[in-house]
This record gives structure tokens, sequence and C-alpha cells, in this order.
């Protein structure tokens, strides 16, 4: 995911899968698209399915207590959309090398 949307919940009455499905709520109405990742602070999570709603949740110490980085998983660049050099650009412009299919 190299974009999505921030949305903060220190609601301690509703457990994480509820805010993600507020947070997911609001993503779709917003940006007309569901999201289908989410990526928490591992302090949020204690052994929960890694999934709510549809959603993946991952944890990552980028993102603060209570904070919520929610959207649509991008799937990595295919071979054959590699150019003639074997290398795809990146949102940022950069080429990256692209492993050669077997």
């Amino acid at each position: 995911m190299n974009v999505g949307m921030l949305w903060f919940d220190n609601d301690i009455k509703s457990e994480i899968k509820t805010k993600i499905k507020r947070a997911a709520v609001y993503y779709q109405k917003k940006y007309g698209q569901v999201p289908n990742l989410c990526y928490v602070h591992p302090s949020m999570v204690s052994g929960e399915a890694a999934r709510a709603d549809g959603i993946e949740i991952r944890t990552t110490k980028s993102v603060l207590p209570h904070h919520f980085w929610i959207g649509v998983y991008d799937d990595p660049p295919m071979p054959e959309a590699a150019g003639r050099n074997g290398t795809a650009k990146t949102l940022r412009g950069e080429n990256t090398a692209i492993p050669a299919a077997n």
C-alpha cells in the first residue's frame, strides 16, 4: 500500500475490529473503494485474527497507537509490465529491476 488514509480512534470501549470497520466505512464513502489492508501499532493486537471483515491487519511500529493506516493493497508489478530493459517505473519515477520469468 503506497497511499492510504490515517484514522484515529481511541475509544476504549470498542474492539479493534469495530474501529477498523468504522474506518473502512468512512474510507469507502470518501474514496469509492473498499479497503483491504490496515496497518496498526503492534500494541493494538494480541493474538487476534489477522483479518477484520475482509481487511487484512498488519502491524508496524511506524503507526502510532490508536491510529489506523487503511487503504487498498497494491500488487507488485508483473514481469510482462516491464520495459524493454527489464525495468518498471515506480510511482516516484524510479526504475526497479524485475526478475526474469523462467
